[in-house]
């Protein structure tokens, strides 16, 4: 019998490498177009002034401060590493199909929608993973829309989209674990209060209107990830910290958006009498300009005496572990549908020849 064939892709929102206008130009229109137009009505005309405005707001500030993203890069190792390991399980399943893994974006080539119809006729499944822990209309929301757009009323038979990361008590422990060993030694030793901001995106509380969204915006799900995450840390016997706080990176357009942002944990954690403070972006699996750019420098213009910024989970071998296993799972549960398909098609097609 011929193998079949699955397909993984890696997505997350991608940010361009080579910082010039040129490329900024139709990345910050594909935002505009998927993002922005979910919160606020935008006429199309506006679509190119707003995003022309905002790419070159970014290309002065970035030129001025020498940053360049490391996200697509950072989402290349790890989709390497991902399928290294996926190829290194020993289920049984694997022995049975072909697997092949991509890295896609949503806002720079190569373009979710354009690896998803370039694989459809050529492997018999797709498993979907966004690299964002925390659903929204936002985040996995854009995939899949992607791939209803692509697969239509095959999307059930042909794909399967890894979900609700936020949940896994392992991903809590990763996190934690990577976390204790990434801090400073000499932090250990410095005396007063040390506190700790756990950065992720901020999410739409309330429309202009002062209505709640209308598009699934993950808030609930933000502030229990944030209280399960930090009980994770705070039982852990290595804990230093004598608060957790979360720190949300906000959108300034579209209405009231979550109030615990990253300044007002530095604020309340100053008030306190915290002499140090670690921040760490657990929101996002790669870092990219809102943590190692934006939040980064934040925490370097906070009061602090000591402070520390710990990079996202980028390159840490036991969380492409954990996502590899995470998605063998998927490809299990992928098969195992495709096998009922198969069979009640057998049935009816028997069925079918007997009527006749």
């Amino acid at each position: 019998m011929k193998k079949k064939k699955y397909a993984v892709v890696i997505v997350t929102y991608g940010e361009v490498e080579r910082l010039t206008l040129r490329n900024l130009w139709p990345s910050t229109r594909r935002i505009v177009k998927v993002i922005t137009r979910q919160i606020v009505k935008v006429p199309k005309f506006l679509v190119y002034l707003i995003a022309d405005y905002r790419s070159t707001r970014h290309y002065i500030d970035w030129r001025l401060h020498n940053y360049e993203s490391t996200l697509v890069a950072t989402n290349r190792r790890q989709t390497k590493s991902i399928a290294n390991q996926i190829h290194r399980d020993d289920r049984s399943i694997l022995s049975s199909v072909d697997v092949d893994v991509f890295d896609s974006y949503y806002f720079v080539p190569p373009y979710l929608e354009d690896s998803l119809a370039s694989i459809q006729t050529e492997y018999d499944g797709v498993i979907v993973v966004p690299m964002i822990p925390v659903e929204s209309a936002f985040s996995c929301g854009v995939a899949c829309q992607i791939v209803t757009d692509i697969y239509g009323d095959q999307k059930f038979e042909k794909t399967r989209m890894l979900n609700k990361l936020w949940q896994d008590e392992e991903l809590h422990r990763l996190y934690t674990d990577y976390l204790f060993q990434n801090i400073d030694r000499s932090y250990l030793g410095k005396p007063g209060k040390k506190g700790l901001v756990l950065v992720i995106h901020g999410t739409l509380v309330r429309d202009r209107a002062g209505n709640p969204p209308k598009v699934f915006t993950g808030l609930n799900e933000t502030g229990e990830f944030f209280e399960m995450v930090k009980k994770q840390i705070i039982n852990d016997p290595r804990n230093v910290f004598h608060g957790v706080k979360q720190g949300c990176m906000n959108h300034t357009t579209g209405g009231e958006w979550t109030a615990e942002t990253v300044q007002k944990a530095f604020q309340e954690f100053h008030a306190e009498g915290y002499d140090s403070v670690v921040m760490f972006p657990y929101g996002f699996f790669a870092d990219n300009s809102e943590t190692e750019y934006e939040a980064r420098t934040l925490l370097e213009k906070s009061p602090f005496t000591y402070k520390q910024y710990i990079r996202c989970i980028n390159g840490f071998p036991q969380f492409a572990e954990w996502l590899a296993a995470r998605i063998v799972d998927e490809i299990e549960k992928l098969h195992a549908v495709q096998e009922v398909f198969e069979n009640l098609w057998s049935v009816k097609k028997i069925g079918e020849h007997a009527g006749n």
